[in-house]
C-alpha cells in the first residue's frame, strides 16, 4: 500500500458484496482487496458500521433516486455508510487524521462499511467521542444529522409530528424535538409506541389505524416514510407551519418538490424537501448532547458481516426500535 499505514493492514479482506439490486438474498461473503486510500482519503479498520434505510434502498435500487450512479447496476459492491473505526492507512493530502486515530462518520459517497476495512474522505470523518463506543458512535452521522436539521425549527409550545419515529433518524428526531419544547407526536407501528413514549413522544399514532393527516394540524411535520398525496400533508400543516419530506417513493417527492410548493404558497404553509448536509458539523452536535446524556442512543440489535442481509431486512420492513450495526 502506497499510502502511510500501520503495520496490520493485510492485503484482503471480508466483505459483503452485491452485483445486482434485489433482495436480501443477492448478497454475499466475498474475500476481497483491501481498498487502499486516494488523494484526501483514509483507510478505517471497521469496527462497526450501522444500517440506515438508505442502504435497504440501496440494496434493492428502489426509489429510484437510489440508483443515482448506477442504473443498470449498483455503483458500489459494498453498502454501509455510517462507520466507525480505527485508521490504518491515509492517503496524500491527509492533514488531520493519522494512523491510529478513531473516527466515524457518514461515508454516503464511497460507501464501503459492510467490510473489514473502507476507504473515506478525510472530511467526512470525526474523531470519536472517547464516551461513546464504536458501535453507538457509528449509529449517529447520518440519522444524527437529519433528525438534528429536520428539527432545528422545533420551538417550545409547538406541535411537531414526526412520521416513521421509531427507526435511527426518527428516535433522534423525538428527543432534540421534546428537548426543544415541543409537542411530539410519533407516527409508527404499535409495536412501537411504548417505545416512543420512552423517548419522550407525548402523543404516539399506529399508522395503521389511524391517518395523521386528519389530525389537529402540526407547526412542523418531519416525514421519514412519505407515501400520502400532498393534499393530505398540507391538511396536517398548521398555517405558517412546515412539512419536511426526508423519505419515501419517487411520486410522492416529486408532486411534495412541485404541487406542494405551490399548495403551500398559496395557504401560508412550506411543504417541501429536507436536503440534509453532510459532514461533521452535523452530526458532532448530537455526538455530544449523547456523551452528556442529553440524547439516548437504542441499537436494538448488533449482526456480524454473515448477518448482514438479516441486518437489511430488519430495517427494511421496520422491525428495528432506533439501530441496527454490524460489527465484522
Amino acid at each position: 500500500m502506497s499510502a502511510s499505514s500501520g503495520s496490520a493492514v493485510p492485503g484482503r479482506m471480508r466483505a459483503v458484496v452485491f452485483d445486482r439490486y434485489g433482495p436480501p438474498e443477492v448478497l454475499r461473503v466475498e474475500d476481497i482487496p483491501v481498498p487502499a486510500p486516494g488523494a484526501n482519503q483514509v483507510l478505517v479498520k471497521v469496527a462497526a458500521t450501522s444500517v440506515n434505510l438508505t442502504d435497504w434502498e440501496g440494496l434493492r435500487g428502489t426509489p429510484m433516486y437510489a440508483r443515482i450512479g448506477g442504473l443498470r447496476s449498483p455503483a458500489r459492491r459494498v453498502l454501509g455508510s455510517d462507520i466507525a473505526g480505527v485508521v490504518a492507512a491515509v492517503g496524500p493530502g491527509v492533514t488531520r487524521l493519522r494512523v491510529g486515530d478513531e473516527v466515524y462518520g457518514d461515508n454516503l459517497g464511497l460507501k464501503g462499511g459492510f467490510a473489514e476495512f473502507a476507504v473515506a474522505p478525510e472530511s467526512a470523518l470525526a474523531q470519536k467521542p472517547a464516551g461513546l463506543t464504536f458501535a453507538e458512535a457509528s449509529t449517529l452521522p447520518q440519522a444524527g444529522s437529519i433528525a438534528l436539521q429536520g428539527t432545528a425549527d422545533a420551538r417550545q409550545g409547538q406541535r411537531v409530528l414526526v412520521n416513521g419515529a421509531g427507526g435511527g433518524a426518527g428516535s433522534f428526531a423525538v428527543q432534540l424535538a421534546a428537548r426543544a419544547g415541543a409537542h411530539v407526536t410519533g407516527v409508527d407501528n404499535a409495536g412501537k409506541l411504548d417505545y416512543l413514549r420512552g423517548l419522550g413522544a407525548d402523543a404516539t399514532v399506529d399508522f395503521h389505524s389511524t391517518d395523521f393527516s386528519r389530525l389537529e394540524p402540526f407547526d412542523l411535520v418531519l416525514d421519514l416514510v412519505a407515501h400520502r398525496s400532498v393534499f393530505a400533508y398540507r391538511r396536517a400543516v398548521a398555517r405558517g407551519g412546515r412539512y419536511l419530506f426526508v423519505g419515501g417513493n419517487v411520486r410522492t417527492l416529486l408532486r411534495v418538490v412541485t404541487v406542494g410548493a405551490l399548495l403551500g404558497l398559496f395557504s401560508g404553509r412550506s411543504l417541501g424537501l429536507l436536503i440534509a448536509r453532510q459532514g461533521p458539523a452535523y452530526f458532532e452536535p448530537v455526538a455530544e448532547r449523547c456523551v452528556d446524556g442529553d440524547l439516548r442512543i437504542h441499537i436494538d440489535r448488533v449482526f456480524s458481516l454473515d448477518g448482514v442481509a438479516a441486518a437489511l431486512a430488519c430495517v427494511g420492513e421496520g422491525r428495528v426500535l432506533g439501530k441496527v450495526v454490524v460489527t465484522p
